[in-house]
């Protein structure tokens, strides 16, 4: 392990970082860490999720610093990974809420041999898609990101996001065409709720 000086510039404590000193990564977590909490504790709200999202923070920031090419400050790009790392937190957190809702008592108790049919093709469909198209649909138009962000989760350019669900979505139309006649042959009413 190299020695890490008090008088170390940035620039070569990343490099240190970078190749995995221990020390190196230390000291840029001493420098950084109280600015990351106080990023990601504006935008969770919550003393306990703002701690998760710290720490995969710092671990996603650890795994991309041979990545790190100095274009930017490195406090802008450390800060730009700890609010995404945030707002992943927090969808995934609110998509398990909307899960979690109580049913009404006039929810139906199951799913219909209609609905069983639909959620079948619809999977086989998913399945049936490339990675990169399955990934950026389900980001986009299940978890509601944005173009630049699921560029920066998946390391992608934002063109090339909406380029893979242009795509995908096609995809699914094709897969998914027969659909509206199976809705008639297994009875249309259950199909239009």
């Amino acid at each position: 392990m190299r020695d890490v000086s008090p008088v170390q510039t940035e620039r070569q404590l990343i490099r240190l970082a970078a190749d995995g000193d221990a020390r190196a990564i230390r000291s840029l977590y001493d420098r950084y860490a109280p600015r990351v909490y106080a990023v990601v504790r504006r935008i969770a709200a919550d003393d306990d999720l703002a701690e998760d999202c710290a720490q995969e923070a710092w671990i996603r920031a650890i795994r991309a610093l041979p990545t790190f090419r100095g274009d930017a400050r490195f406090s802008t790009w450390l800060h730009r990974i700890a609010v995404n790392a945030a707002l992943q937190s927090l969808r995934k957190a609110d998509t398990r809420s909307k899960r979690e809702e109580r049913l009404s008592e006039d929810a139906p108790v199951g799913p219909g041999r209609a609905d069983s049919l639909l959620q079948k093709r619809l999977e086989h469909a998913l399945d049936a898609l490339p990675e990169g198209m399955h990934e950026v649909l389900i980001l986009h138009d299940v978890e509601g990101y944005t173009h630049e962000e699921i560029g920066d989760v998946l390391g992608v350019t934002s063109g090339t996001s909406k380029s893979q669900l242009f795509k995908a979505r096609a995809k699914m139309r094709s897969l998914l065409s027969g659909l509206a006649g199976a809705a008639h042959e297994h009875g249309a009413e259950a199909w239009s709720m």
